[in-house]
This record gives C-alpha cells, sequence and structure tokens, in this order.
C-alpha cells in the first residue's frame, strides 16, 4: 500500500543526472531536457520444468504517477553501475531477484537496444537463461530493501499476457517474448 506519495526536487542524485542539452541542428539552436542514467541488463528467464517465463513484479513510483497503482511486470534486470561484464551483472541480478544460480555459460545475448529514447536513451543489453528447481538457491525478492515478487507465466496465457493493457510491463519484456516464440518456430 502506497500512502503520502510527494514529489520533492531532486538533491544529490545517485543513479540519474537530468541535464539541458543544446545543439545546433541544420542550423538551428535547439535544447532538450535529458537525463543520463546508467545502461543495465535484462533477463528473460525460462522455467523448463514448469514451461513459464519467471517474471519480476515489483512497485515503480514514475508508473504510479500515470495510473495510480505503480505496480509493474518485468524481466529481471538490473544497472550496469559495477566493475563487472554485462554477463556477471546479468547473473548476479537473476540470483538476486529471482533465487536461481545460473551459471555464466547459461546466459545467452540477444541483443541491445536503447531505452526512454524521448528523454533518457540508455542502452539495455538483453539475455536469455532457462531455469529449473535444481538451480534454485532462494526465493529471490532483491537486496537493500527491495520489494520484488517472483511470478511465472505460463507460455500459453504469455501472448494474452503481453496484449493486457491492464497489467504495466516494459517493451523489452513484450520484445523478449516475441524473440522466445521465434526462436521456438525456427528449432
Amino acid at each position: 500500500m502506497i500512502d503520502n506519495f510527494t514529489l520533492q526536487p531532486l538533491k544529490d542524485p545517485v543513479y540519474i543526472r537530468a541535464s539541458l542539452a543544446t545543439y545546433v541542428q541544420d542550423g538551428i539552436a535547439k535544447d532538450w531536457e535529458v537525463v543520463e542514467a546508467y545502461d543495465s541488463v535484462a533477463i528473460l528467464l525460462y522455467h523448463a520444468e514448469h514451461e513459464t517465463f519467471v517474471l519480476v513484479k515489483q512497485f515503480r513510483p514514475a508508473v504510479y504517477l500515470n495510473n495510480q497503482d505503480g505496480m509493474t511486470v518485468e524481466l529481471c534486470a538490473g544497472l550496469v553501475d559495477k566493475p563487472l561484464s554485462l554477463e556477471e551483472i546479468a547473473r548476479e541480478e537473476i540470483l538476486e531477484e529471482c533465487g536461481y544460480d545460473v551459471p555464466l555459460e547459461g546466459i545467452e545475448r540477444i541483443s541491445a537496444f536503447h531505452t526512454s529514447v524521448g528523454f533518457a536513451g540508455s542502452r539495455q543489453t538483453l539475455y536469455y537463461a532457462e531455469v529449473t528447481e535444481a538451480m534454485r538457491t532462494g526465493e529471490g525478492g532483491g537486496i537493500d530493501q527491495e520489494q520484488i515478487d517472483v511470478i511465472e507465466v505460463s507460455v500459453n496465457e504469455a501472448e494474452t499476457f503481453i496484449y493486457d493493457e491492464s497489467i504495466a510491463k516494459t517493451p523489452g519484456l513484450m520484445f523478449a517474448f516475441l524473440w522466445w516464440w521465434q526462436k521456438r518456430r525456427e528449432s
């Protein structure tokens, strides 16, 4: 339950920096408000025994501004904010958020793309990994007071899920599902 939600001026930001970009485009002086933010990784997790996608559900204040709920369903993901390879960061996030210990060689790179291009343009690298109960080492849920619920969506329900506009979700999640279906058709 969310109480006393207010917006405050940002002081000493840790993860983003707002700036005014000024530039000249085709001889016309322009400016644009931008947010400099960390790049990230996201991982589509497929539970081979359950035939489900393992996803995370969490509160996002920016979404709350738009729907007064703020709960989103997303891929397991994390910021590139430490001196590790992208695959190592992906592995850490899978363990912290979802509770599965996936070896590095079990993490497959899918693609990379830019997110929030109208104001941030951060790069997200998308990965895929299959998990089983033998890989489970804990419940997940995040660290440092994160409140992340691990949920599973069956392969059979995934198409209905991505078109359900009542569920706040990311475009990266929908793209990952489409990639998975294409991969299955080609196999």
